[in-house]
């Protein structure tokens, strides 16, 4: 486990590359030296780059990735992406680089997809075709119901060697994972689940994480733990709600601490993400 990664091989919507260096810092409070004897749990994997960081950060934890999205195939399979990338690239290089495919291009393009004959990573064949950060849900929904532009990545992406070295990879429902960590000593959760009130379609599935299922988590968590969130989102409301007024399972989340980064999306619109967490079951209500 030598290579150190400061973000994702592959692209993956909202990996948290930006948080890194406070991650690391609030990783480091919680546990001391190479982490031995403690577990670290990433309870929507997505990317694996905390889970990465965690591990190279405290290289005698047990680190379990939960995998939910499949991830780690994308990886085995980048050279098939490579090379995919290549045909598209051929197809599209002499169409300026943001703008939208002429009719006749977009179906070589569509030709190629069907044609190929390995592994079609559609997140990253989606952050080469579509607009502005747009995801798709299946081939058929890419082949059918979106224009394409030329974003087509110029370089091939380098080889993943080493990314998931020490890592345990699962791949379960957070209700069927949690319960099994819930009451151990030297557990250190990390959630950064997808938000209700945050456009959910860059998710492989739209519907999975709604309101109900945002809620039955949140009655699961306990410290020590990291969230992820944003301003996008309502969950620093929610826990000031909760806390507020004391409602169950509020004494988990009181005295929580955040950290934020500003993220500009261009010159006129940009958000505040957030690192939410608590070290110890303490109150510590300031």
């Amino acid at each position: 486990m030598t290579q150190n990664f400061y973000q994702a091989p592959l692209p993956f919507t909202g990996q948290k590359r930006r948080f890194l260096t406070a991650f690391k810092q609030v990783l480091n409070q919680c546990i001391a030296d190479d982490g031995v004897g403690w577990t670290i749990i990433d309870v929507f994997g997505g990317s694996g780059l905390l889970a990465h960081t965690a591990k190279r950060g405290k290289p005698a934890a047990r680190v379990i990735y939960n995998d939910f999205d499949d991830y780690a195939t994308r990886l085995q399979n980048i050279n098939d992406t490579n090379r995919l990338r290549q045909i598209i690239f051929d197809l599209t290089q002499h169409i300026p680089r943001n703008q939208k495919l002429p009719e006749n291009t977009q179906k070589q393009v569509q030709a190629a997809l069907k044609s190929f004959d390995g592994y079609v990573d559609l997140h990253s064949v989606a952050s080469w075709l579509l607009f502005s950060g747009r995801q798709t849900t299946d081939l058929d929904d890419l082949l059918h119901n979106h224009t394409y532009y030329n974003g087509v990545r110029i370089s091939d992406y380098p080889q993943a060697d080493g990314y998931l070295d020490g890592l345990e990879i699962t791949s379960q429902s957070y209700a069927d994972l949690l319960p099994q960590w819930i009451g151990r000593d030297k557990v250190l959760f990390l959630f950064d689940p997808p938000y209700v009130c945050t456009a959910q379609g860059a998710y492989r599935n739209e519907t999975y994480f709604g309101m109900v299922e945002f809620l039955k988590l949140m009655r699961l968590v306990r410290p020590p733990f990291v969230f992820f969130s944003s301003t996008r989102s309502e969950f620093l409301d929610y826990l000031n709600l909760v806390i507020g007024y004391k409602l169950d399972g509020w004494e988990h989340f009181a005295g929580y601490r955040k950290i934020n980064v500003q993220v500009h999306l261009n010159k006129n619109a940009q958000y505040e993400d957030n690192l939410v967490y608590k070290l110890n079951s303490a109150f510590e209500i300031a």
